[in-house]
């Protein structure tokens, strides 16, 4: 009989030949996923050296199968970290990524520093840049704009798991009545789809099974930012901060976009690749 750290080694080979980036933390992760513990944990080291018992190893095999068809890691252990928080997330939402925390980094040095601030963030997902907001925020009101129900879903699941006070607005972006239902904000922020038709023909496998709702914005993936400049601009206080997540390369579109809108002060800030990522402007 196989011992645990015998089978983690097996899986590691093959997620491997497979073609799986980070094998060997991928098959860490999936039993601990299939052992019901962290595998950051001691408890798990301890694990490691015990035999394995039939049914979890049926349940790794299963798992490391799944991830050798392309299944994202996070869909499977149905929980991943968001700038030191736990978010829940499944099929249907998309998975939130350390490109995105640089928005939440971008938003705590420029967001006014004088009150609480009411926030609004866009195209929310599983909510983690709002709770992320509020959570290192002085905000006296967080609202999350989402219009996918499978999201929705996942967002109060976070909200509960984060003692989270985030109120959920459902609606469409690209709908301006939706826009009416929110109060004027301090800080708009949002993570849109930005994929162009291009982008969508080369999806890398993994990327995939993520809702292509939440990643396809147009033939030139700039679809939302007209929709959200039209349709929210309105909604945020004089002198209040707007920030957009973009893709690679569409930093002068959408910072033209806001100059024509009259936003002043527009920036487009790097990511920690040195990429530019995030586009601010300040309400006139």
């Amino acid at each position: 009989m196989s011992s645990y750290a015998q089978l983690l080694e097996k899986a590691a080979d093959e997620l491997e030949n497979a073609g799986v980036e980070d094998a060997h933390l991928n098959a860490r992760e999936l039993l601990g996923k299939a052992l019901g513990c962290d595998c950051r944990s001691f408890d798990f080291e301890m694990k490691l050296k015990e035999c394995a018992e039939s049914s979890v190893q049926d349940e790794f095999e299963s798992l490391c199968r799944r991830r050798m068809n392309g299944e994202p890691l996070q869909y499977l252990i149905g929980e991943w970290e968001f700038y030191g928080l736990a978010f829940k997330v499944g099929e249907g939402v998309l998975i939130p990524r350390q490109d995105t925390e640089t928005l939440v980094d971008i938003v705590r040095r420029k967001a006014p520093k004088d009150k609480p601030l009411t926030v609004a963030d866009l195209c929310a997902g599983s909510g983690c840049i709002g709770i992320a907001l509020e959570k290192y925020l002085d905000c006296g009101q967080v609202i999350a704009v989402e219009v996918s129900d499978k999201a929705i879903e996942y967002m109060k699941q976070n909200i509960a798991l984060n003692g989270s006070k985030m109120q959920i607005v459902k609606g469409d972006v690209t709908d301006r009545e939706t826009a009416e239902d929110l109060p004027f904000v301090d800080v708009l922020t949002a993570n849109p789809p930005y994929l162009t038709s291009q982008d969508m023909k080369v999806l890398q496998r993994e990327v995939s099974f993520e809702p292509q709702g939440a990643l396809f914005g147009g033939d030139d993936g700039l679809d939302f930012y007209r929709h959200i400049l039209i349709n929210f601009k309105h909604k945020l206080k004089t002198g209040g901060l707007i920030a957009l997540e973009i893709g690679i390369g569409m930093q002068d579109e959408v910072m033209t976009m806001l100059v024509r809108h009259g936003f002043e002060n527009v920036r487009a800030n790097k990511d920690a690749c040195g990429i530019f990522r995030v586009i601010t402007g300040f309400k006139k």
